[in-house]
């Protein structure tokens, strides 16, 4: 546990487990002291006041009983009211103090209980013994009532009063045995946690002591003696290291620099023959990247054309659809006219609709004069029989305005028939017009759909050559980098020559090195 922690890490664990335990061993005093501090407190303020109080309480009762009797046996006018006056300070005063003052340390359901009874039955006796005092004052003739009264009903009231009174004392007295007991047990008990706690802090105050003193000794004497090796030359030591604190760390540094020193020493002698092998290989893989450069090159090359195809392929494609967008906005102009032109046929045929009807009432004039002129043709036929032969002439007259007014008749109903008949084709033809109408309005929405979207193609050809554009630019860069990995490879070749010559002194240093286990 100890090894993964600092040495001042440790010390400070060390130092703040015996603070703890002084704590601890403060803070289970402090809380024993505290029980027996409440056991004490609950004796002195609830117990032992309880027993006083219902002892004075008692001690009024008794002299409020003692009064009343005193003042029925004075002879004297002064005697009684010298005793009903002590009566009246003690009922009224002294003992609903006393009963406030209990009630307020009453500390348990059974001792209110008990303290309502107390209540109840004092109540109960002042009811006898007022009867007991208004007899009393009355004089002789009442003596003898107020005798059998003293000694009967008001006696018993009074006898179970004092009995209630001597339970409450009674429970009071228990509590405080109780109380007394729990502070010596408290007391037996906090010595034995004393004790508990001491030697607990003790044994963990030791433990913790060797504990942390062995961690710090053993891996120093450890570190001692692979220096010692180290510094005589024998880089075989195995270092095993546990822990993370500065011992583990002085020891893992140790080891590093063991390990560093063996490497160091193979490394250095077998480097000549890995420079070597790794100059060769530079070599061949200078050759394989030529070759690459040469096809990455001419692959460029056939991107390039192609690209150069598919821009003016893209930009043929732009134009046509900007063409296409032209011819779709001028359609959608002639098909706006044409519904404007339809509107103007609905609003003609409803103009003529309105004419039809007016012709339609002017003929029922027309019709409505015939009737009358019939009419009037009938009355002159009349007044010409009745003429005799002097309206002879009148009656021809008559008849023939009566056949022109029947003529006029049909004439007007077939008129009407034929203005309601061409009314009815306006009406059809107004129907025909309106479903044209709304047709030529869809038409109109399809077109500029249309339109929409051959616009949309022509921004999207212009963006696709433009994104071309930039590809053909990205293809020049990459036949740049194409030239500069030609050069690289030239830079390559001189670098292996170099390593060479490295690899060449680097033997000569490597030849003083000595190992035992080499």
């Amino acid at each position: 546990m100890f090894i993964n922690l600092k040495i001042g890490s440790r010390l400070a664990l060390g130092f703040g487990l015996v603070l703890a335990m002084l704590c601890g061993v403060a803070g289970v005093g402090a809380y024993e002291t505290y029980r027996i501090n409440t056991e004490v407190v609950e004796l002195a303020d609830d117990w032992l006041p309880s027993v006083r109080e219902l002892g004075n309480l008692r001690s009024e009762a008794n002299t409020a009983r003692r009064t009343s009797l005193r003042h029925l046996l004075e002879e004297s006018k002064a005697g009684k009211d010298q005793q009903a006056a002590l009566h009246a300070e003690v009922v009224n005063k002294a003992i609903p103090e006393i009963l406030a003052g209990y009630e307020k340390l009453v500390s348990s359901p059974a001792e209110a209980e008990l303290l309502q009874q107390i209540k109840s039955q004092w109540a109960a006796y002042l009811v006898q013994d007022r009867a007991l005092m208004d007899l009393s004052s009355k004089g002789e003739e009442s003596f003898q009532d107020a005798r059998h009264l003293a000694a009967g009903e008001a006696a018993s009231s009074f006898a179970a009063v004092l009995h209630t009174i001597e339970k409450a004392v009674q429970l009071n007295a228990q509590g405080a045995a109780a109380s007394g007991k729990s502070a010596a047990a408290t007391y037996s008990s906090v010595m034995m946690v004393y004790a508990v706690v001491v030697a607990i802090s003790l044994v963990a105050g030791i433990s913790f002591a060797v504990g942390i003193t062995r961690t710090i000794t053993r891996p120093l004497h450890r570190a001692v003696e692979v220096a010692s090796a180290v510094a005589e030359g024998d880089l075989t030591s195995s270092i095993t290291v546990q822990g993370r604190d500065e011992t583990a760390q002085l020891m893992r540094a140790l080891g590093n620099m063991n390990d560093s020193l063996t490497r160091i020493v193979s490394q250095v002698r077998n480097s000549s023959d890995s420079i070597a092998t790794g100059s060769s290989q530079i070599a061949t893989g200078n050759q394989d990247l030529s070759q690459r450069t040469e096809a990455q090159a001419s692959n460029l090359q056939e991107t390039a054309a192609s690209m150069e195809e598919l821009a003016s392929t893209v930009r043929n494609n732009a134009d046509t659809a900007r063409q296409a967008n032209s011819l779709a906005q001028e359609a959608s102009s002639a098909a706006v006219q044409g519904g404007d032109a339809v509107g103007a046929v609905v609003t003609t045929m409803q103009e003529i609709s309105t004419a039809s009807q007016k012709v339609a009432d002017i003929i029922g004039v027309i019709d409505g004069i015939a009737f009358q002129t019939n009419i009037l043709a009938l009355n002159a036929a009349v007044e010409a029989a009745r003429a005799g032969e002097q309206g002879r002439g009148f009656a021809v007259v008559a008849g023939e305005v009566r056949s022109l007014a029947h003529r006029a008749a049909d004439a007007a109903k077939e008129i009407k028939s034929l203005i309601g008949t061409s009314v009815e084709k306006v009406e059809a033809g107004m129907r025909q017009v309106d479903e044209a109408g709304t047709s030529m309005q869809g038409i109109v929405t399809r077109v500029r759909h249309v339109t929409d979207l051959i616009s949309e193609i022509a921004n999207a050809t212009d963006e696709q050559s433009r994104g071309i554009t930039q590809v053909g630019h990205a293809v020049t860069q990459l036949d740049q980098v194409t030239q500069q990995n030609a050069a690289l490879v030239e830079e390559s070749a001189a670098a292996a020559e170099s390593l060479q010559q490295q690899a060449n002194k680097l033997a000569d240093a490597v030849s003083v090195f000595k190992v035992a286990h080499a």
